[in-house]
């Protein structure tokens, strides 16, 4: 049997290799790098952000999915000086590439 200090050694170089490994490939879901994933996600977070904050926009109803810096709105709005102003605060977001608008509008 291994002594606990060889043990851990291995284990953390098991480790290490693992994420060396892993750390460039890409993510299942969408096909992107986890480096571009976790920039799509940080973008979303700030568009729903600012959603949140603005009361003119209902951040509950409005689904926000970003791919590659292009950020895609869906979901419903009461009117479409929401849905404008939706796709404004998506757009103004430092890092969105494009915004592609398809909410619908239910009154």
């Amino acid at each position: 049997m291994l002594n606990k200090p060889v043990l851990t050694l291995a284990l953390a170089a098991a480790l290490v290799a693992t994420l060396a490994g892993t750390s460039g490939c890409a993510v299942a879901r969408k096909q992107e790098t986890v480096g571009a994933y976790i920039d799509d996600a940080t973008l979303t977070a700030r568009v729903k952000s600012k959603f949140a904050a603005d009361p003119k926009v209902s951040a509950m109803a409005i689904s926000v999915e970003t791919m590659k810096g292009t950020v895609q709105l869906s979901g419903f709005a009461k009117s479409n000086e929401e849905k404008a102003m939706a796709g404004k605060l998506a757009r103004e977001t430092s890092g969105v590439v494009a915004v592609r608008n398809d909410i619908s509008i239910r009154p």
